[in-house]
């Protein structure tokens, strides 16, 4: 672990750490060459000394260090110091998907589409660069203060020349397509899907696959046909919901091919929302259900990606870095068992021997598609005969539906109402008891019955429970109930009458006075109280509402809305002193802007320094502008000197000495030898002040009992003035 305060390369200073996963921390750094924030992602010590794990830890770098686009998380720079192994990368700041859905329970169908579009811009330009993610999911990526999303940790991506990857399952598992889960091949149609799943959470406030362990969710991946999300958003357009349910095939030929195609429908959705013009390929199997076998799931469970320590919890501060073996082989000569019968088409590609269990070569294509043939009549048969005693006792009650769509099927026009039905294998089932608890706690609640059933409050009656607990239902507990029912209960309420029972609207993104009077139109009371700091979400604007909407309360009851209070108050830092670049870094750092006053001279503070700033040590909004005055370093003053000197002594011969004049700056501004008594100076100087010294060497003649002159001793004299 690196110490807070130590350098990397004499360059990045550690600043803080931000997180950890199962292979690496990371570190917030400054950058100071050029003078920015960056996020470094260090090896952990154990696994500096394995070959192995270094090799893999690079792997991330070599994959995505070609990758520049604003939709992803840039990476700087690769090195190694002392036995530590890191990775710099582009500092966000923001939060992660995964926290702003927490926060917020559900997005708008807009705000959803605007993030998936950024998000798949991202993956595009990945994809364009032969890059598989492999890992989308909302731990990944995150919303930046200025609204930009990115994509981050390419820890598991792999570059490739070739259209597919062979892959073990990796990934979160919550998000990872069913090839993934199969340990299958790999494209760009499993980021794909892996991005439909995201917007399923988004849309709606939930994944749609959860389980105790990492395979129970694996094999829903497999098995289970996903849930339409209308059934949890209510209001979400059709052409959206189908663009969700078309990237989340479970075979990648159904999914969109491209991120481009599916962009396309995106940002058509975003201008026809109620436009029915997402279209998906019919199944060729009439839509049966697949079953894995005993040994497919014994293969399952051995994967590496879906193993029962599969760490998927991750967090906003804690991502695992899982990275892919740049080891692994390619291999066409797969076990076919693992492939939907989707994919038989593709087999004429593939080997025309492939090894069994045992070493023996399989049956030639001509035997094989014999066989399969065989198996398809056999299953038809029964299917006709299981069919035909079903009707006879009554099960099927719409048997001319049912033709229909068979007719529809066979004749592969499958309708998208169809498509709809494959999810609904139920059409009726028991009630369950749901008196006691609130009307959303109920609609949880039989929900997960999956008969689509809808709680409806019709009334209130006055009661010692808590107001909104439902005292009675119409449908009780152990009765039939057909799917699609409207259950309805009388809950507890105020009042000694019964009450108006009205659909509280939602006012999620609403400004506060906005919310205030939608709620008040309805017929509710407001309270408003606020929530934490959000960095995403301006003041006073909404961010959740209690009850939620869509539910029913009664007429006059309180709507309580929690408010954003906007971005959380900044402490300005003092850079008196500091260098013009570390400023504007240290301001930017903590989401400041910074304006610039006339630059003053100064006599201590050197040019180009901060000599003053505005509200230093005050406590502001993020993006508050900083006033910054520079230095322009001492101010220049031009000095002009004339100065005589005498040396003063009479019959004095001058036989040498110098003069020199200093300013006060230390400078030399003039200087010479001296040849007589009087020495006459001048010069211009650069500063107010400064000083001339005059040395005189010189003999006084004296005469001798002769009346002869003679030469006496050489004596010296220094004479010092100031110069002002």
């Amino acid at each position: 672990m690196l110490e807070i305060g130590s350098f990397l390369s004499d360059r990045y200073e550690i600043l803080s750490k931000v997180g950890a996963g199962g292979m690496s921390d990371v570190y917030k750094a400054k950058d100071h060459i050029l003078s920015r924030f960056v996020a470094i992602k260090v090896l952990k010590q154990e696994f500096s000394e394995d070959s192995s794990f270094v090799t893999k830890f690079r792997a991330e770098a070599q994959s995505a260090a070609g990758l520049e686009h604003p939709n992803i998380v840039n990476i700087y720079d690769v090195g190694s110091e002392n036995g530590l192994y890191y990775i710099v990368m582009e500092y966000v700041e923001g939060i992660t998907l995964k926290t702003y859905i927490e926060k917020k329970g559900q997005l708008s169908f807009k705000e959803s589409a605007s993030i998936a579009i950024q998000v798949a811009r991202g993956i595009e330009a990945a994809h364009n660069k032969n890059i598989i993610h492999r890992d989308i999911k909302p731990q990944n990526i995150i919303i930046s203060t200025d609204g930009k999303v990115k994509v981050t940790d390419f820890g598991i991506a792999k570059a490739t020349s070739s259209n597919t990857i062979s892959s073990d399952v990796m990934g979160s598992v919550h998000y990872a397509s069913p090839e993934q889960a199969r340990n299958g091949f790999v494209d760009g149609r499993s980021d794909i899907y892996s991005l439909g799943i995201v917007m399923f959470e988004m849309v709606t406030g939930r994944v749609p696959f959860d389980g105790d362990t990492t395979v129970a969710v694996a094999l829903q991946h497999l098995q289970e046909e996903i849930a339409r999300p209308s059934i949890y958003a209510p209001d979400l357009p059709i052409s959206f919901e189908k663009i969700i349910l078309k990237c989340t095939q479970k075979t990648p030929d159904r999914r969109y091919q491209t991120i481009e195609e599916l962009l396309t429908d995106i940002r058509r959705s975003l201008a026809h929302p109620d436009e029915d013009f997402v279209t998906i390929a019919p199944l060729v199997d009439g839509g049966k259900t697949k079953v894995i076998s005993p040994e497919e799931l014994d293969k399952i469970k051995e994967g590496r990606g879906v193993a029962e320590d599969l760490n998927d919890d991750d967090t906003d501060a804690d991502n695992d870095d899982e990275y892919a073996d740049d080891d692994d082989e390619y291999d066409d000569e797969y076990d076919e068992s693992l492939l939907d019968e989707d994919d038989d088409d593709e087999d004429e590609d593939d080997e025309d021997e492939d090894d069994d269990d045992d070493g023996k070569l399989l049956n030639p294509k001509m035997d094989k598609a014999i066989t399969i043939m065989g198996i398809v009549t056999a299953v038809i048969i029964v299917i006709v005969i299981i069919y035909l005693a079903l009707s006879v006792a009554g099960v099927f009650k719409f048997g001319g539906k049912k033709n229909s769509e068979s007719q529809q099927t066979e004749s592969q026009t499958q309708t998208e109402s169809e498509s709809e039905s494959e999810t609904q294998t139920e059409t009726e089932g028991q009630m369950i008891d749901i008196r006691g608890m609130s009307v959303d706690d109920a609609q949880k609640a039989v929900d997960r019955l999956k008969l689509d059933l809808t709680v409806f409050a019709f009334e209130t009656k006055q009661s010692d429970e808590k107001d909104g607990t439902i005292l009675e239902q119409d449908v009780k507990a152990g009765d039939t109930v057909k799917r699609g029912s409207q259950i309805n209960v009388v809950i507890a309420g105020k009042g000694d009458s019964t009450s108006e029972m009205v659909k509280i609207p939602s006012v999620i993104g609403k400004t506060k006075s906005s919310a205030k009077s939608t709620l008040e139109s309805a017929g509710f009371s407001v309270t408003f109280e606020y929530g934490d700091y959000n960095n995403s979400v301006a003041a006073d604007v909404v961010t959740a509402q209690s009850p939620s909407a869509k539910n029913q309360a009664a007429k006059g009851s309180t709507v309580t809305v929690t408010l954003s209070p906007g971005q959380k108050p900044i402490t300005v830092p003092n850079v008196v002193g500091a260098s013009q670049s570390q400023a504007e870094s240290a301001l930017a750092g903590a989401g400041l802007k910074y304006t610039y006053a006339d630059s003053q001279y100064s006599d201590t503070v050197p040019a180009g320094s901060v000599i003053s700033q505005t509200k230093s040590g005050e406590t502001v909004a993020a993006g508050t502008t900083i006033t910054l005055t520079l230095s322009k370093g001492k101010q220049q003053v031009s000095k002009s000197v004339n100065k005589t000197l005498s040396l003063g002594i009479e019959n004095a011969k001058v036989v040498d000495g110098s003069y020199t004049l200093k300013g006060s700056d230390g400078q030399t501004y003039a200087s010479g030898t001296v040849t007589s008594a009087e020495v006459a100076v001048s010069g211009t100087m650069n500063c107010a002040s400064g000083k001339l010294t005059v040395t005189w060497k010189y003999t006084v003649p004296s005469l001798d009992g002769d009346g002869n002159e003679v030469e006496g001793e050489i004596q010296t004299k220094t004479e010092t003035v100031e110069v002002q």
